[in-house]
């Protein structure tokens, strides 16, 4: 006889996959799957509201309810076309990984040919960029996936509290690997999406012009925080900490260049897009999304490290940047020039795919092909616990 929770528990279940099942129905499109050419993938709620009511086209022509998504944002919105959609993740990893795993494993869509399109704000390094621009990556660190030490209790001959996992320093690749620490998409679409975005207009605002002015009092190395918006093209760092501050800005730029063999080029700092990455990435491996149509775009909001002469805690939570709105509004500019060439680029070009020439996927190497980054992937299968040619004891001396 079944107990009294183990029934409820079956209940529930048989009761989420008649809600799918049913959702399933009334979304479809003429009967068929919903299959989008480009899903936007917003983050919260200000990030959503930039491609709404806009004259492009109607985002919120359907509203479709799917189990699974998040409490706060339970609806993907689509155009009457169904050919642009958006999810809202909902911030941080945890809820990215959770909002983008419903809808790439869901039964209502067919994403085998869709362009997955990170738009959302981020911190921005004055060493690469300036607030109000538009960057476009080929590769997302999670940075903070390390040891961390705080700092007041750091030995001093340690330049930063984060270490890699499994390594002794700060400047040793980690030994311990989880996979999630470096994704690498498509860089000829980056750059294709990006040349996109360079024919849009950004906005500035008053309020940012005159707070960039004050890193034109610093050297040299600052000379892009000083500038109008522009595109860049850089790397984007992950990590659930809203971090501020030249000694963590340092060190991830660190961290950045260690994943990635030197190659990455740190310049945004964001929360979701491993999460989101990883996501994208299992579900390819499963033949539902392909992983060389995604684009991560990041605008500036905010500098993730203060002026010289000024605090990190001022430039944290005082100062008055004037990027916040700017950002905003060029998720959009930037945004719908991708959206745009990718919907007029769609029979001559985009349908049947960009080609990746450089390798797309993880440290493992799980899309196949051997990773640029990383020590290669049987190493880092063997450092991840997946080959046990280590003994137990060996492989959890300092586990993460």
């Amino acid at each position: 006889m079944l107990s009294m929770q183990t029934l409820f528990t079956s209940l529930l279940l048989a009761g989420s996959t008649f809600s799918a099942q049913v959702a399933a129905k009334t979304a479809s499109h003429n009967g068929e799957k919903i299959a989008p050419k480009v899903f936007i993938v917003s983050m919260f709620e200000p990030e959503a509201q930039a491609w709404w009511n806009i004259p492009e086209f109607d985002l919120l022509s359907h509203n479709i309810t799917i189990p699974g998504l998040s409490p706060l944002y339970p609806d993907v919105h689509c155009t009457k076309d169904y050919e642009v959609c958006q999810l809202i993740t909902g911030e941080a990893e945890i809820n990215a990984a959770a909002t983008v795993t419903t809808v790439a494993f869901s039964p209502l869509f067919d994403l085998t040919k869709t362009y997955f399109f990170v738009a959302g704000i981020a911190g921005i390094n004055p060493k690469r960029a300036t607030t109000g621009s538009a960057t476009f990556a080929r590769y997302a660190v999670q940075v903070a996936l390390q040891y961390e030490i705080d700092i007041r209790e750091l030995s001093s001959n340690y330049s930063t509290g984060y270490i890699p996992l499994g390594a002794d320093y700060p400047d040793q690749y980690p030994t311990s690997i989880y996979g999630t620490e470096v994704f690498e998409v498509n860089a000829n679409l980056r750059t294709i999406a990006a040349n996109f975005a360079r024919r849009a207009n950004l906005s500035d605002s008053t309020a940012a012009k005159v707070y960039r002015a004050n890193y034109a009092n610093a050297s040299a190395e600052y000379k892009a925080a000083t500038l109008a918006p522009s595109v860049v093209e850089c790397d984007v760092a992950t990590s659930d900490v809203y971090y501020s501050g030249n000694i963590l800005g340092t060190a991830f730029e660190n961290t950045t260049k260690l994943f990635t063999n030197g190659t990455g080029d740190y310049c945004s700092t964001a929360q979701e897009d491993n999460a989101t990455l990883e996501v994208l990435l299992r579900a390819a491996v499963h033949k539902l999304t392909d992983f060389s149509r995604i684009i991560v775009m990041r605008t500036a909001s905010d500098f993730d490290r203060p002026y010289p002469g000024a605090s990190a805690t001022y430039n944290l939570l005082y100062s008055d940047q004037g990027g916040f709105e700017p950002a905003l509004e060029n998720i959009y500019h930037a945004g719908i020039e991708v959206v745009q060439g990718i919907l007029q680029g769609w029979e001559k070009t985009f349908k049947k795919g960009v080609k990746a020439t450089n390798y797309i996927g993880d440290i493992f190497g799980t899309l196949g092909g051997q990773p640029d980054f990383g020590p290669g992937t049987a190493q880092a299968l063997e450092e991840s616990g997946a080959y046990k040619k280590r003994s137990l004891e060996s492989r959890l001396r300092r586990r993460g």
